[in-house]
């Protein structure tokens, strides 16, 4: 069985519990295989697994799907017994903001208004605010963050820099269906030709990465992949290429390729890593 906590008190007392290095990592629940991937990667790098399962309402805006976002946490549950985590903490929203919403957010800087924070603003101060608590709360050696959330992994590892957190952030790589769609929990949103039509975001994805494998310049491969994101229910919200530490400016060598688009009602990300020839 998975020791399952709900409040700091319970945590507290478990988290003493766990010798040796701790690997955290941090969901929202509706657990799919590429979070058990990230399960998986703790359980290799750390002698033991905390897994935080919250949903918060912080990082959804006014018109967003916090009430419908999938809660399944017995099935949850399952997967991490399956896992082998040792410790589960799934507080409420009481438990986590026990004043209600907090006056202080962390700001995440000029990165968190642009891609994500452009079209959801407000997410990332969300997001860092309560990735920090979770970090306070898990006192881990190691905190594992999927990379399709590329933006997130940035900014979570660029908090811990500045802020000197005694945690290392380890990127585990996306994990796909076979036809390429990267798992998401807002997968299970898409009726099946939506389902058929989010294969552009990855479609561009790999466009743009055999563009930059043939030598070309970083204006043919955001072309390359513009042209390949082709789908009738498939809105592009960006397409983007920039360094690995998204900074703005001109790019070569190690960059990253970002797409986020609405297929319906549901908007979906995904990214890739390419390398660009040196600009002669």
């Amino acid at each position: 069985m998975v020791n399952v906590v709900h409040t700091r008190k319970e945590l507290a007392a478990a988290r003493d519990g766990l010798a040796g290095t701790v690997g955290v990592v941090m969901t929202m629940g509706a657990l799919h295989e590429g979070h058990e991937t990230l399960l998986r990667a703790a359980r290799e790098r750390a002698d033991r697994v905390l897994v935080t399962i919250f949903v918060n309402p912080l990082q959804f805006g006014p018109d967003e799907d916090f009430d419908r976002y999938p809660r399944t946490l017995d099935a949850d549950l399952e997967i991490c017994r399956r896992v082998g985590v040792d410790l589960v903490f799934a507080p409420s929203v009481n438990e986590m903001y026990p004043e209600g919403p907090p006056t202080v957010r962390l700001d995440p800087g000029p990165l968190g208004a642009d891609l994500e924070g452009l079209s959801r603003p407000g997410f990332f101060h969300g997001v860092l605010t309560v990735v920090l608590k979770l970090l306070q709360l898990t006192r881990p050696d190691l905190a594992l963050f999927g990379e399709k959330d590329y933006q997130q992994l940035t900014l979570v590892r660029r908090m811990v820099r500045d802020l000197d957190v005694p945690t290392e952030i380890v990127g585990v790589p996306t994990v796909r269906e076979p036809d390429g769609l990267a798992l998401s929990s807002r997968n299970r949103y898409l009726s099946a030709s939506e389902r058929r039509a989010a294969l552009s975001l990855s479609a561009a994805l790999r466009a743009g990465a055999a563009a930059a494998e043939r030598g070309d310049d970083a204006g043919a491969v955001l072309a390359a992949a513009h042209r390949a994101f082709d789908a009738p229910e498939a809105r592009l919200d960006y397409l983007v290429l920039t360094d690995t530490d998204l900074e703005p400016g001109p790019v070569s060598g190690a960059a990253r390729l970002l797409i986020a688009a609405w297929v319906g009602a549901t908007r979906l990300i995904d990214n890739t890593a390419i390398h660009l020839a040196p600009r002669s």
